[in-house]
């Protein structure tokens, strides 16, 4: 019996996912609650409350935070983006319509967040709560050899959602030395602790960028490192940075049991294969790359 209501609830949740990564796909689409519903086949006359009931806000509103997410972080990292540009991207009539809604939601202008980011509230905004989007059937790993990678790092400690701070201070980095340019370098993230289980402020993040040489002393604190050498199993996660966790955890609860390989003293770490600023979230591609033995 018990079995039988887990089983029930895991389908509910595939059918809302499904519903979820509609809209991540879809987001400058006309989304009504009609086509939602068809999606995952949910009765158009129930499924805006059930929507409500599993996310915690109507979907209106969560259509309207997906859209303002996409702008904020083009206001955040992309600066040259005029915010007029962004606000009509976002479905907005007027920078001033725009302006409100942004303001509403964070609790700053737009001009405001691009000069100064509050991370903590904004990520606070995205805390739906909505069950882990575990990863589905098998998915596919490849095994690997790589060479040590030299790279230039940032040290993150702290809350994860502030990493985006720690992000926006290593471009700034790269643009005043251009030492590890986006375009001819590879970007790396290392995770030295898992950010659900662990307390805010132990997170351990250091973001980096491949480098020929030494980095010299900066304002940034940017710091020399080497990503170790040999085997890995490596995971391409397609979609949002903010979902990494899906894979990470399918490669820890799915394939690593049954692999027989056994894990080497080195975290796992992501490799950032598509940093095009404008690049859809749903598009991003990620290896996730597990050091093995």
């Amino acid at each position: 019996m018990k079995h039988d209501r887990a089983s029930k609830q895991h389908t509910y949740a595939r059918r809302f996912n499904r519903v979820l990564d509609h809209i991540d796909k879809h987001l400058d689409e006309n989304l009504t609650v009609e086509s939602l519903g068809n999606v995952a086949n949910f009765s158009k006359f129930h499924f805006h409350r059930q929507f409500h009931e599993y996310c915690g806000v109507n979907i209106g509103r969560y259509i309207q935070l997906m859209k303002l997410k996409r702008a904020s972080n083009r206001l955040a990292f992309n600066p040259e983006d005029r915010i007029i540009d962004i606000a009509l991207d976002a479905g907005f009539e007027s920078p001033e319509s725009f302006a409100r809604a942004f303001k509403s939601a964070f609790g700053q202008t737009p001009s405001g967040f691009r000069k100064n980011p509050a991370w903590g509230s904004w990520s606070a905004r995205y805390q739906f709560p909505i069950p882990f989007r575990e990863r589905t059937g098998k998915m596919d790993v490849t095994i690997i050899q790589v060479e040590p990678t030299l790279v230039a790092a940032l040290e993150h400690f702290g809350a994860p959602a502030l990493v985006n701070d720690t992000a926006r201070r290593f471009i700034e980095w790269r643009k005043a030395t251009g030492l590890s340019p986006v375009a001819s370098s590879q970007t790396y993230g290392i995770v030295y602790n898992n950010p659900a289980t662990t307390p805010a402020e132990e997170f351990g993040f250091d973001i980096c960028g491949s480098v020929t040489e030494a980095v010299p002393d900066n304002p940034q604190g940017v710091t020399t490192k080497t990503i170790p050498g040999g085997r890995l199993a490596v995971l391409r996660h397609v979609g949002s940075h903010e979902r990494l966790g899906e894979s990470v955890y399918y490669l820890y609860s799915e394939w690593l049991p049954g692999s027989g390989a056994e894990l080497r003293d080195f975290p796992v770490y992501f490799h950032y294969l598509t940093l095009v600023p404008g690049t859809p979230e749903h598009e991003h591609q990620t290896d996730v790359c597990l050091p093995i033995k």
